[in-house]
């Protein structure tokens, strides 16, 4: 195996869908050093509801080549097509590294890889869909499947301890071939919130004084927004003048706008759809919300912290461990609004409680989650494991 010139990567993953996965590798692919590392970006389409980053993308230089059958849906035949074309883009590309991230990708892309003898060949768990996804049928099946992709990966990287802990609990891999390797973000506007604040009040026309909650996630089942919605109504039920706002999109944006005229809400409800000016969300926002089922590495809660500001989330997944309880935030049971809505409270009553938590929130996330922390640590590892199969 030649070294002697830049590396080569072909990185896959199943969609630019907006979220943390599609952040993650749209800056390894554009700041890995270019004088060392040859990278591309293989992806699928994204569905009609769930966003895209391809501008983010394009902002960075990175021009994603589309898989055909590659996306989110199950289906045998597209996914014959996207091993066949992976095959043979890698015999023509020759990578170095094959690195797939998320489920579907992870499958076609590893077993086309090893068909193409690519000689590393690294997988990422940004979560997993092991519980609160499918049926116990679908999930056996799920796992027996990532267990033999296991077997046929160099390396196994997840995004936290809680991530790493199961897999290694359900069989998939040997601990010491399962590494943790955080989220890398671009942080740097999240830090300068304050310079912000005021604007998104201004906009949406609220007082300054008035409490302000959010949630920020895609509009989907495993973040259980209904949760949040019973938690805002008894929090509005004794605090008449706070204000909910629900950032992001999805496919169950009519359902829970129904559930929120239901509940008697729509005046103290907001639904602001995809924001890419995450940074004024946060700056203006008192506490931040998370209410999933499930979670591998918490993007919203990572940048809310960098903005320094508390939060409220389900104690499941990567939350435990990226929110220290009681100090950058609160943990609560997953499924308990009233427990939610008691938190929430808390936090609002007590400003000097909220300003610690921010302040010891920032200094959890960074530079733990940095974009170039991770390009770091990335650049290490693929160096390793080249190492070990030249030897």
């Amino acid at each position: 195996m030649d070294l002697s010139g830049r590396i080569r990567v072909a990185r896959v993953i199943a969609r630019l869908n907006i979220g943390g996965p599609a952040r993650h590798v749209i800056h390894l692919t554009a700041r890995l050093p270019r004088e060392r590392f040859d990278s591309v970006l293989l992806t699928g389409r994204e569905g009609p509801a769930e966003g895209s980053m391809a501008d983010l993308a394009s902002a960075w230089g990175v021009r994603p080549v589309l898989v055909p059958g590659l996306g989110r849906r199950l289906s045998p035949l597209d996914d014959v097509r996207s091993l066949l074309f992976l095959y043979r883009f890698f015999r023509r590309f020759r990578p170095h590294v094959v690195h797939t991230h998320t489920a579907k990708a992870g499958a076609v892309g590893r077993v086309a890889a090893r068909l193409a003898r690519v000689p590393v060949v690294v997988h990422t768990y940004h979560g997993h869909v092991f519980h609160g996804y499918f049926s116990p049928a679908a999930t056996r099946v799920f796992l027996a499947i990532e267990r033999a992709l296991a077997r046929v990966s160099d390396r196994l990287l997840t995004v936290s301890e809680s991530v790493q802990a199961d897999l290694v609990r359900y069989g998939i891999g040997a601990r010491d071939r399962v590494a943790v390797m955080p989220l890398g973000l671009d942080l740097g506007r999240f830090l300068e919130v304050e310079r912000s604040r005021g604007q998104l009040r201004g906009e949406l026309g609220l007082d300054a004084q008035a409490p302000l909650v959010g949630i920020v996630a895609r509009l989907v089942p495993i973040k259980r927004h209904e949760e949040f919605i019973r938690a805002a109504g008894l929090v509005a039920a004794r605090a008449p003048g706070c204000r909910f706002l629900i950032i992001g999109d999805g496919e169950r944006r009519a359902e829970l706008e129904a559930l929120v005229r239901g509940a008697g809400l729509a005046g103290r409800v907001a639904f602001l759809g995809w924001r890419h000016d995450l940074d004024r969300i946060y700056a203006d926002l008192d506490v931040v919300v998370l209410t999933s089922a499930n979670e591998g590495s918490p993007v919203s809660l990572i940048e809310a912290m960098a903005a320094a500001c508390p939060v409220v989330a389900t104690s499941v997944g990567g939350v435990r461990d990226l929110v220290e309880d009681g100090v950058s935030g609160v943990l609560v049971p997953s499924g308990d609004a009233a427990a939610t809505a008691e938190a929430i409270e808390g936090v609002l009553r007590d400003a000097d409680r909220r300003r610690a938590m921010g302040e010891a929130g920032r200094k959890r996330v960074y530079p733990a989650f940095s974009v170039e922390r991770l390009v770091g640590d990335v650049d290490a590892l693929y160096g390793e494991l080249l190492r070990g199969r030249r030897a």
